[in-house]
């Protein structure tokens, strides 16, 4: 079982969660996940795990509006943790973002909502 999963078994902020896909090869894995969270926001799950490589994508929302995208698109390269960064409020807001994991995420989101650290 991919790391994962475990973070969102054992997240104060998550109320239930759907793997949209799963692949996995020799020396990579793919996963989409629809994670619901306590309040009733809705965090979604895109990463590819290789040995060379790491693409990810975590979206919050709520109501279909944006809260936090978090993401390693390389597009923003005048950002100064290029390729990481976020997007904030609107995909027009990016900031510099020094979360790059799920479970980096997953400790922004449960401090905003359960107020732990």
């Amino acid at each position: 079982m991919p790391r994962e999963l475990e973070l969102l078994e054992t997240s104060p902020a998550v109320k239930s969660y759907e793997i949209i896909d799963y692949k996995e090869g020799d020396s990579f894995y793919f996963l989409k996940i629809r994670a619901e969270l306590i309040d009733g926001s809705v965090l979604y799950i895109r990463e590819f795990v290789s040995e060379d490589e790491y693409n990810y994508s975590f979206q919050w929302q709520k109501d279909g509006k944006l809260i936090v995208r978090w993401d390693n698109a390389p597009h923003h390269k005048d950002v100064e943790t290029f390729p990481h960064h976020k997007h904030v409020g609107s995909k027009d807001n990016v900031q510099p973002s020094k979360e790059i994991s799920l479970e980096d995420i997953l400790r922004v989101i449960e401090k905003k909502l359960t107020g732990q650290n």
